[in-house]
């Protein structure tokens, strides 16, 4: 990438998983886990109902975009599943830890590169999948939106599993004083239970709006909410408040977008 191009948020970004790839450099002698691709579910969670819709797919030599692809385990897994993977993040340091650990554990066909959601390295029309996972709160949403739409070959699918925040509560709840100062601090160490959280300085839960942007260029969109209470009052344990939260936001259907704090979504994109 051209640094010169970059946008301030961009650099920032950069710098940040600079760091955070140096703390976690041991992820290269790790392998990825591959439990989520196993017969036993965990309806519950978000993650794991994003794969059921992998897992009910053919990706056998499909093309798959992993936008965000971090230390390259939904690549792995993806690439497991028999896909032909390309995966891109913004930081050197992180494609560098998840090349060398994919080439050490050869997951298969997985070619890793540096770039950014709004400016993609990749032909036209060249994908049949694009996996979003909590990409969307890093990038300027409009134009990562029209690249994905332009990299998207005739009847690329898209599958999903982003935070999610509606904007009234946004506004009303966590921008309060109470929540900011008081609330939002104590959740933080009990929900991430340590003191390294992966929180970047730019990131925001996407709202309602900047999640139409997305929905603007997509068409049989299934879309599903989670995690009214998971991930902001208690950590998605498995246990049963968080099934009972899953069961909760079942009931509401599409009335969770209201209070959700994650958004999962499968869909085609428009040509």
């Amino acid at each position: 990438m051209n640094e010169l191009s970059l946008t301030d948020r961009q650099k920032r970004e950069i710098s940040y998983h600079r760091e955070f790839a140096h703390r976690h450099a041991d992820k290269v002698t790790s392998p990825v886990a591959r439990d989520v691709l196993e017969n036993t579910r965990r309806w519950w969670n978000a993650y794991w109902c994003t794969y059921d819709i992998l897992l009910d797919m053919d990706l056998d030599g499909k093309r798959v975009l992993v936008p965000g692809c971090g230390f390259g385990d939904d690549a792995a897994r993806l690439a497991l599943l028999g896909a032909e993977v390309f995966a891109f993040d913004i930081s050197a340091e992180i494609v560098q830890v998840a090349q060398q650990r994919c080439r050490k554990f050869g997951y298969g066909r997985i070619h890793f590169c540096v770039g950014a959601a709004e400016s993609l390295p990749f032909a036209d029309s060249f994908f049949d999948l694009v996996f979003c996972l909590d990409i969307l709160h890093h990038v300027d949403i409009p134009a990562s939106v029209n690249e994905l739409k332009r990299v998207a070959a005739p009847g690329c699918a898209i599958v999903g599993d982003e935070l999610y925040t509606h904007g009234f509560l946004q506004r009303h709840i966590r921008e309060s004083a109470l929540v900011e100062k008081v609330l939002y601090p104590l959740m933080v160490k009990r929900i991430y239970r340590s003191q390294d959280p992966y929180i970047t300085p730019d990131e925001h839960k996407i709202d309602e709006r900047e999640f139409d942007v997305l929905a603007a260029i997509l068409e049989e969109q299934r879309t599903q909410y989670f995690n009214m209470f998971t991930g902001r009052l208690f950590a998605d344990s498995g246990g049963v408040l968080v099934k009972m939260d899953r069961v909760l936001m079942r009931m509401l259907g599409g009335f969770g977008r209201y209070v959700a704090g994650r958004v999962v979504f499968i869909a085609q994109i428009k040509s």
